[in-house]
């Protein structure tokens, strides 16, 4: 059986025939995220507001939330508590300014309410001025990142693919930071790395779709656009589900073992994948559909003197 015979065969799932609920679908999730990123914002963390960064060792394990409740007691407001390696190293991160004695006081703080040693490992000082130049370069790397992507999608593809693409990773990276800043979840640049993760992530799921479609588009000659785009998506659904489920299960032992560190970097990433599965079906392909994309946009150009040289 030849490969247009199977293609013919095979049960094609109407992905398009609910293109315009995903559209509203898309839509609602897109403007609640602009709503919430242009009222609330994004709750930064101290990579971006500033502050000061303490790591200390204990000779023994002590629970975070006593360690939490001592320095809230304290009158340190709004202090971050994680583990940063073993159980027994603590790393605290105070949005109050550096001091030579800041590491000192914290450490006589928590002594207070712990019957071993508490050793100063290091403390840091994040500025105001770091904070604003990372938050402006890490929206231009985005913003280059998605240029660059729509450059290389034009060139591989055609450029119709290229703004389905853009616009598909677009709406993932809108949602993912539309849930930071609807839950207020601290954005570090652990998250912004994530953002940016799931940006190729994403991408690698769009291209492998645009492939199949470019294919059958050139293959199956007696079909509508619609009808090409739901056999391209079914044939390369299995695919789609089997990396987004195994890529899903990594994440959310990160997320439940991995500790507080890497909690927003696992979230974001868990957010990304979810979303990102759906706009490589219903985004970047419907956004083809809207485009008019037909057979004559990916006809291979003959060269010249092409008929001559096949001639006998």
């Amino acid at each position: 059986m030849s490969e247009q015979q199977e293609t013919v065969t095979q049960k094609i799932i109407p992905f398009m025939a609910q293109r315009k609920l995903a559209m509203i679908f898309s839509l609602v999730l897109l403007l609640a995220s602009l709503g919430s990123l242009a009222t609330k914002g994004l709750n930064f963390g101290l990579d971006f507001t500033g502050g000061t960064l303490v790591e200390v060792g204990y000779s023994k394990v002590e629970p975070l939330t006593n360690i939490r409740n001592t320095i809230a007691e304290a009158g340190y407001n709004n202090a971050v508590v994680v583990h940063f390696g073993s159980e027994t190293d603590i790393l605290v991160r105070l949005p109050e300014g550096y001091s030579d004695k800041l590491g000192a006081e914290l450490v006589a703080v928590l002594q207070q309410d712990f019957d071993g040693s508490i050793d100063l490992r290091r403390i840091e000082f994040v500025g105001p001025q770091v904070g604003d130049e990372l938050k402006e370069q890490g929206g231009l790397a985005m913003l280059m990142a998605l240029g660059m992507v729509m450059v290389y999608i034009a060139f591989r593809f055609q450029f119709k693919f290229s703004v389905g693409a853009v616009s598909a990773l677009a709406h993932d990276v809108i949602i993912v930071l539309g849930v930071f800043s609807i839950l207020q979840l601290d954005f570090d640049l652990t998250v912004l790395a994530a953002v940016l993760a799931v940006i190729g992530y994403s991408l690698n799921d769009t291209i492998v779709v645009s492939d199949r479609i470019r294919e059958n588009f050139r293959k199956i000659r007696k079909a509508d656009a619609e009808k090409v785009i739901d056999t391209s998506l079914t044939e390369t659904l299995a695919r789609t589900l089997v990396t987004s489920l195994t890529t899903l299960l990594v994440l959310l032992a990160l997320f439940i073992y991995g500790g507080e560190l890497i909690h927003g970097f696992a979230m974001a990433l868990i957010i990304g994948v979810l979303v990102g599965t759906y706009s490589s079906i219903y985004v970047a392909a419907n956004i083809l559909l809207v485009m008019g994309i037909a057979k004559e946009d990916l006809i291979l150009p003959v060269k010249e003197g092409a008929e001559i040289d096949e001639m006998p």
